[in-house]
């Protein structure tokens, strides 16, 4: 009998994320820019992972830019790599986002740029020529995607850009160990934004629903609103920095105290997921509007013992954009 023990599917996640050193290697000086600064808890796991990577792998990190504080007239010295962060706003539902994108694209031609483990997604083809016509242009682009689908738009429309595809910058905070024993037994952790499915409210299950947005009450979100207001300002961007970096700590351990209440999460956000994932905690998993969820977990998580997929999102591919109809293969 062989005494091989089997890596677990989370330690092999992890280990996939070091991939990455071969284009932002260890004691590598970055600008790591368009990090989170609001109250999406799933995009503020994507940069504590990010952050306790570049910690793991001496990668120096001289300057960090969110979408409150980025300006076009950044001097970046030569010999720093440009890290952009990764998460679920690449294309043309988040605007702010993508303008942060294209404009380091555009403005520094000769540095080497990274991006952090993305879903791609766009409504209009037209965006999505744009958005290839500048990247297309640049000699040093590396662009990560986390699904199959991202991986097929990414490699049709971004012909000239170095493209892989790993999963996602949270799983470098695996193992999250917690010792609370759960007092409630299902949390519905659903989405209220644009990318809610309607799959989601079609019945009505019995436990607590929560979201980012009903997560962090009223008074943690004006905190946020006041940092964000704070990143504007010279004179106190540095201080507005150092507390957003303390804070999102309390914001994230605040949504693991939370999980760790339920013996079962039920979730259509990816991010319920992968912190489920990331505690070792059982989960149901449901799509997003448009496939982001099941695309993830066909590919990455599929073989997490505590993690399922919902039948109804699994029984069907995620829908495709019809300019990607005859190209992709899901």
């Amino acid at each position: 009998m062989s005494n091989v023990q089997k890596i677990h599917p989370m330690d092999e996640l992890k280990k996939r994320l070091e991939s990455i050193l071969e284009v932002v290697p260890p004691h590598s000086k970055i600008y790591y820019i368009d990090y989170p600064v609001y109250s999406n808890g799933g995009d503020i796991l994507i940069m504590k992972g990010a952050e306790a990577f570049f910690k793991s792998n001496n990668i120096r990190v001289s300057a960090r830019y969110s979408v409150h504080d980025f300006h076009e007239n950044i001097r970046i010295p030569d010999d720093h790599i440009i890290v952009l962060s990764g998460g679920g706003n690449f294309g043309d539902l988040y605007d702010a986002h993508q303008n942060v994108r294209e404009s380091i694209v555009k403005n520094y031609p000769r540095h080497r740029v990274v991006i952090l483990p993305q879903t791609i997604f766009y409504k209009e083809e037209s965006n999505i020529h744009k958005t290839a016509d500048l990247f297309n242009q640049h000699k040093d682009l590396h662009l990560y995607v986390r699904d199959e689908s991202s991986l097929q738009l990414a490699t049709t429309y971004f012909q000239h850009c170095h493209v892989k595809l790993l999963p996602d910058m949270a799983h470098q905070l695996w193992p999250i160990e917690v010792k609370r024993t759960p007092t409630s037994e299902e949390l519905h952790f659903f989405r209220t934004d644009i990318e809610k499915n309607a799959e989601q409210t079609d019945s009505i299950l019995d436990g607590d629903y929560l979201d980012w947005p009903t997560l962090y009450n009223k008074y943690e979100r004006k905190l946020i609103y006041y940092i964000s207001k704070g990143l504007k300002k010279p004179a106190s961007r540095a201080i507005s920095q150092f507390i957003w970096m303390k804070y999102s700590d309390y914001l994230v351990n605040k949504a693991i105290r939370c999980f760790s209440n339920y013996r079962m999460i039920h979730t259509s956000r990816l991010h319920g997921h992968i912190l489920s994932c990331l505690m070792a905690k059982p989960n149901l998993l449901i799509d997003n509007s448009y496939g982001k969820n099941s695309g993830y977990y066909r590919i990455w998580t599929h073989e997490v013992n505590t993690a399922n997929m919902d039948s109804s999102s699994k029984a069907s591919a995620p829908p495709v954009p019809k300019y990607m109809e005859s190209t992709v293969t899901v």
